[in-house]
């Protein structure tokens, strides 16, 4: 198994590359917002098959609403962003062209407040908005596009045997400046990330925290370094950086307001739960809610994360005991029912489920989260036509979530609807990143006679947007 997903990683690395080549053949001298919105919209469209994505409509909303935040107080920018969560232990963190930017689980799992994983985005979002990695393209006129993505999908197998002769090979030549930024790119976005953590009255100590954990990785690890220390150097010189703008700060005397790390923490151990040694993990939590010195937080929300690790057990009364639990010490959070109610669905209490996620979708009314399970849960009661519903308002707010497009799909197959179904089916394979099937789906779509005009035109307006990217005429 461990071998298989390695060779679908390294055959999704070579359709990236390839994708990244095709239609752009200038030089990286050329390399302007205009083919750098191209590139990332290829990468966009393939990346789901080459990483793993932990892409829960929770966890997605989550992470990208903390991305709204820093790009509000960030000012105008030249991309649309998307913030992914990679399932992969390696402790890494990357951007990549136009706005792409990826955590990787590992990563995730060091950081212990929401202003560290803040700090780490708003620098990530500061190497875009200053385009260094374009501009070290254009100093270096050395490399190519496709040699460029082949070095960015490299990153996605983290620290396995053949990350460091691919990444090595795609940047031959001298290209591996490209990706490792100088000290003035890293002194730039530190700057820029504190900054706009101060404009969002974030405490910007979460920078420093992250970056001691930085060092200490750095120390320890230094025969195996991960490539997020790789690719953003001198973690020694750039806490004492931050720390020389903390110790003006703290003259100041300035004052931040406090963050409720209940969304944090809850995002944290669902990532984790879903990406960790259980034992390992159900040891660290066991650990949390025993010892004398956790806070009532941090044993509550240790509760939750091992309620999660039993639903993914199929221990489903424990994992509502606990669950029920911390709901009851936290009734002023909806998304926990939502929490309860997957698991009731998972243990065949469809029902149970159904009444659940009603009631917390008539309080709020726009909760993608609900709305999906729901749908899944009303499915399931043979509801079709209710389960519908909800999933074209789940495909309205999150368009590129592409199990609500499998969902879909099978909903209209079981009408009889072929044409219908291969449309959605279509934006399934799209979105996973699975472009063969995707335009066999969408040509399928085309011509059937029975498929709606709306579904038919924008199924054809995707086949042209395949045909686009490929560069194909």
């Amino acid at each position: 198994m461990y071998m298989k997903t390695r060779y679908k990683k390294l055959t999704s690395i070579f359709l990236i590359a390839a994708l990244c080549h095709l239609g752009v053949g200038q030089s990286a001298a050329a390399f302007t917002i205009g083919e750098e919105r191209e590139l990332g919209e290829k990468l966009l469209y393939t990346v789901r098959s080459a990483y793993e994505l932990i892409d829960d409509p929770d966890v997605s909303q989550y992470i990208n609403s903390l991305g709204r935040d820093v790009l509000q107080v960030a000012g105008i920018q030249y991309f649309d962003y998307h913030f992914f969560i990679i399932n992969e232990s390696e402790f890494n963190a990357f951007a990549a062209p136009s706005g792409l930017i990826f955590f990787n689980s590992g990563l995730i799992g060091t950081m212990n407040s929401e202003n560290e994983l803040v700090s780490v985005m708003a620098h990530e979002i500061g190497h875009i908005a200053k385009r260094h990695l374009a501009s070290r393209m254009e100093k270096g006129k050395i490399v190519s596009i496709a040699s460029l993505g082949m070095a960015l999908a490299a990153l996605a197998l983290g620290s396995g045997a053949a990350a460091p002769t691919l990444f090595v090979g795609s940047l031959a030549a001298g290209q591996s400046a490209v990706l490792q930024f100088s000290r003035q790119d890293e002194e730039e976005a530190d700057l820029l990330a504190y900054g706009w953590m101060k404009k969002m009255g974030r405490n910007p100590e979460g920078e420093e925290r992250m970056l001691q954990t930085m060092r200490r990785i750095a120390r320890y690890r230094s025969e195996k370094m991960p490539q997020y220390l790789l690719t953003h150097p001198d973690s020694e010189a750039r806490l004492d950086y931050v720390q020389s703008l903390l110790e003006n700060e703290n003259k100041e005397a300035k004052k931040y307001s406090s963050v409720n790390e209940f969304a944090f923490l809850r995002f944290k151990y669902r990532v984790m739960s879903l990406v960790k040694d259980q034992s390992t993990l159900r040891t660290y939590l066991a650990n949390m809610m025993s010892n004398a010195q956790s806070t009532p937080l941090a044993v509550n929300m240790a509760k939750y994360g091992m309620s999660q690790l039993d639903r993914l057990e199929n221990n489903f009364d424990s994992s509502l005991k606990l669950l029920n639990e911390v709901i009851a010490a936290y009734p002023q959070y909806p998304i926990l029912l939502v929490d309860r109610a997957v698991i009731q669905l998972a243990a065949g209490r469809d029902a149970e489920a159904t009444k659940t996620l009603q009631g917390v979708l008539q309080k709020d009314k726009e909760n993608v989260y609900a709305m999906f399970y729901l749908a899944k849960s009303l499915i399931q009661q043979g509801k079709q036509g209710e389960a519908e519903a909800y999933l074209k308002e789940v495909a309205l707010e999150m368009p590129e979530y592409s199990k609500v497009y499998f969902e879909l799909g099978q909903l209209a197959a079981n009408q009889g609807k072929a044409g219908a179904s291969s449309s959605y089916l279509g934006k399934y394979y799209l979105y996973e990143g699975k472009i063969p099937l995707a335009r066999q789906n969408f040509l399928i779509a085309v011509r059937n006679t029975s498929t709606p005009d709306i579904l038919r035109k924008e199924s054809q307006a995707l086949l042209d947007t395949i045909k686009r990217l490929e560069g194909a005429d």
